[in-house]
């Protein structure tokens, strides 16, 4: 998720080959596998049939919420781009990352969101994206925030918006914030389960058909 142009999509909340085989026939740029707890947590033992599914010119994201080295090492060994859900610190980051760039979350109130960039600041080679905060959650909420107070930020540098994103909203969020990406989970699913019509409409909706994505292509 590095190139400029269009907005990008990552679908979250890979457990099997078969949701990789979706997302990428769908024309997503990234596919994201959560370590962290979750009702699509992946097993580490399963990761590497995830990441071999996964073609070269998409992003695999691996999702990690408080947690320490050995599944943010096992994550960078299959070429799993970190991001970090919990709270942790930008050192901590730093360190899990090893060196390398990743994206850390950062979650709003869905009312009244309020940005704090001098916090964000810290996390200097974070690609920073947006969630909504919900009480005893880390994500997949399923409720979106007032994504206008993204628009003067997205401006300045990439962001990415997750939350309550689903096919009939996400252009109304491109409008407002003009994130460089976008990150979805339950919008893209039909009974707790991926939903291969769901995601080409909602990849369809950010403006941009699947073929070019599918062979790889801009």
């Amino acid at each position: 998720m590095t190139s400029a142009g269009r907005t990008r999509v990552k679908f979250c909340g890979m457990t099997s080959p078969d949701d990789v085989a979706l997302a990428v026939e769908a024309g997503a740029d990234a596919v994201g596998v959560i370590v962290a707890e979750s009702s699509r947590r992946v097993a580490l033992r399963d990761l590497e049939a995830i990441a071999a599914a996964t073609p070269q010119f998409v992003a695999r994201i691996g999702v990690l919420a408080d947690q320490g080295a050995p599944e943010a090492d096992a994550l960078r060994a299959l070429g799993f781009t970190l991001q970090f859900s919990g709270d942790e610190s930008p050192e901590t980051c730093e360190l899990l990352a090893g060196g390398l760039p990743y994206i850390k979350v950062f979650h709003l109130d869905p009312s009244s969101p309020h940005l704090q960039p001098e916090r964000y600041a810290a996390y200097s080679r974070a690609l920073w994206m947006f969630d909504t905060r919900v009480p005893g959650r880390r994500g997949g909420s399923g409720l979106p925030f007032d994504w206008s107070a993204l628009a003067t930020l997205s401006q300045t540098r990439r962001i990415v918006v997750s939350g309550g994103l689903t096919p009939e909203n996400v252009a109304d969020c491109l409008r407002a914030a003009t994130p460089y990406a976008v990150d979805v989970r339950s919008g893209v699913e039909s009974g707790g389960r991926k939903d291969a019509a769901k995601m080409r409409a909602f990849v369809d909706a950010c403006g941009v058909g699947s073929t070019a994505r599918r062979t790889g292509r801009e």
